[in-house]
């Protein structure tokens, strides 16, 4: 089998309107065409828009190879953008968006879902978990059988969400490495008494001494690396001692081959970990539901409970929760095709369709109060 063509799809996945990045929230998809008909399917992250890009650009060294040499196309991109620096945003994601196209590939080619090819089933459904900041949000999800959500980083809030919906369902903060060390424990300490399932990057992730200093003052479980972009960025963080969940982010990670690497390291370390799942798409969705399955580890995956309605249509065989949990898919491979019609509806909008949010000087400093 070999490689004739690698495509990427820009997909839409907002509304218009505000914005806190260039065009909002969107995702980048992939195909891998095979001279055998079988085509793969990914999905990359980091910055969209360029990892497209940079897709086009890797595309000649990969046509004519073996899609099924997973780990060694894995090494060969990496080598191949090796003279650009430091792993990023972008060889992150182009490796992350190729990466899971290949395993797609792979299954499709051997008639078996990828967990299959991981170890087999280990976990037969993977709980979900969600966002809510309000009763109102944490009781939708409660009625769909979720028992876990994260919510904006206040004790104030956590306090209210707890007397709401009780002791039984975990409740997480979310500080999106936003907080210097002392702003950090002050939010964890004011917490504690709501007890926090735990506190997300509480402090910028290229700080890893913060993240130590804040573990060594607080009781509440720490969690992050949702911004990291390869196995060597996650075993620095591993090594501080500071974590108690691993959140990586598979589009940013370096897609399958990379999130079954960090999830070994994890469970060597002894902790769990929690893919991140909060802006990207449904085919890295099932990326980490296939690792999942096949690991011991897996605590629960992230997702969106109200997405943008084309989330479920220009994938074909995307999956939703079922009472809090996502049942495991038994097609071949990801279990996924690409509706293209469906794709063509949803083209990026021009940067003037949007009204962008940033931060101010004022609200800047305010991380360091």
């Amino acid at each position: 089998m070999q490689i004739t063509g690698i495509t990427p799809y820009l997909v839409r996945a907002n509304g218009g309107g505000a914005a806190e990045r260039p065009r909002g929230r969107n995702w980048l998809f992939v195909e891998i065409q095979t001279d055998t008909g079988i085509v793969g399917v990914g999905e990359g992250g980091g910055w969209p828009e360029v990892t497209a890009r940079g897709i086009e650009e890797i595309t000649p060294f990969l046509l004519g190879q073996d899609p099924t040499r997973v780990e060694r196309l894995w090494y060969l991109i990496y080598d191949v953008l090796h003279g650009h620096g430091l792993t990023g945003a972008v060889r992150g994601g182009v490796q992350s968006a190729i990466d899971m196209a290949l395993w797609d590939i792979k299954g499709k080619a051997l008639g078996v879902p990828i967990y299959e090819l991981l170890g087999g089933v280990f976990n037969e459904k993977i709980r979900v978990y969600g966002h809510a900041s309000t009763p109102e949000e944490a009781r939708a999800l409660i009625a769909e059988g979720y028992t876990a959500f994260k919510c904006d980083p206040s004790a104030e809030t956590i306090a209210t969400l707890r007397e709401a919906v009780g002791d039984d369902v975990e409740i997480g903060l979310h500080g999106h490495g936003e907080f210097t060390v002392h702003a950090a424990v002050r939010l964890a300490r004011a917490a504690e008494p709501f007890r926090p399932a735990f506190l997300e990057e509480p402090t910028h992730p290229d700080e890893l001494d913060a993240l130590v200093a804040v573990a060594a003052k607080v009781a509440v479980p720490l969690a992050g690396g949702e911004r990291l972009f390869h196995k060597w960025s996650v075993y620095d963080q591993l090594k501080t001692g500071a974590l108690a969940l691993l959140q990586p982010e598979t589009t940013r990670l370096g897609g399958i081959t990379e999130l079954k690497k960090v999830a070994a390291m994890a469970e060597a370390a002894g902790i769990q970990y929690a893919p991140h799942d909060g802006s990207v798409g449904p085919i890295v969705e099932l990326a980490n539901i296939h690792v999942m399955a096949a690991t011991p580890n897996a605590r629960f995956l992230e997702h969106r409970f109200r997405d943008v309605p084309w989330r479920h249509t220009v994938v074909r065989g995307a999956i939703e929760p079922i009472d809090g949990h996502m049942p495991l898919p038994t097609a071949p491979g990801l279990g996924i095709e690409l509706d293209h019609a469906e794709l063509a509806k949803y083209a990026l909008l021009p940067h003037d369709r949007y009204d962008y949010r940033l931060r101010t000087p004022d609200q800047m400093r305010q991380w360091y109060s």
